[in-house]
């Protein structure tokens, strides 16, 4: 598996789409329904969130309509980060939930859509709407487009084995 140069575009898009939202697309080779299971399934999502070299401890994990989740990225030098949100809706082909990074508090609402391409393709399309323009400036200035690439590189190679 290729290493992405978080310097460099990866094969993720991410295009602003509003004062307040971020639309973010990837392909992978493997079904849509699959591609959904890596998101609701808690021992799938924790082989390919976070950065390469970090762990991801469930505190929560229940993913369906009503649930929620809390989960720590953890560094082997001893860094860690909070993350938790609460499930909308669970239903095939869709997960609309709150996500906020713990440390700095303020919901986005994700919308993901699990698109079948056919061939054994899909795509994800993910709508992130933020609490404000400046919450959704302060997003793409983080350098997020490049964390998420590395996530769905993991995430590649995670549905390549299953």
């Amino acid at each position: 598996m290729a290493t992405h140069d978080i310097q460099k575009p990866g094969l993720t898009a991410h295009t602003r789409t509003g004062e307040q939202s971020i639309f973010h697309r990837r392909e992978f080779d493997a079904p849509a329904a699959l591609v959904q299971r890596a998101h609701t399934e808690g021992d799938l999502f924790t082989r390919w969130m976070g950065p390469k070299g970090t762990t991801v401890r469930l505190d929560r994990f229940d993913a369906r309509t009503g649930g929620a989740f809390r989960y720590v990225v953890e560094a082997p030098g001893g860094g860690a980060w909070a993350f938790r949100g609460a499930y909308h809706e669970v239903s095939p082909g869709l997960v609309v939930h709150t996500w906020e990074y713990e440390d700095e508090p303020g919901p986005t609402l994700e919308t993901l859509r699990f698109v079948d391409l056919g061939g054994g393709r899909s795509a994800i399309e993910v709508t992130s709407t933020y609490t404000s323009k400046d919450a959704c400036d302060a997003m793409l200035a983080s350098g997020m487009d490049a964390g998420m690439d590395e996530d769905f590189e993991r995430l590649d190679a995670v549905l390549a084995g299953l």
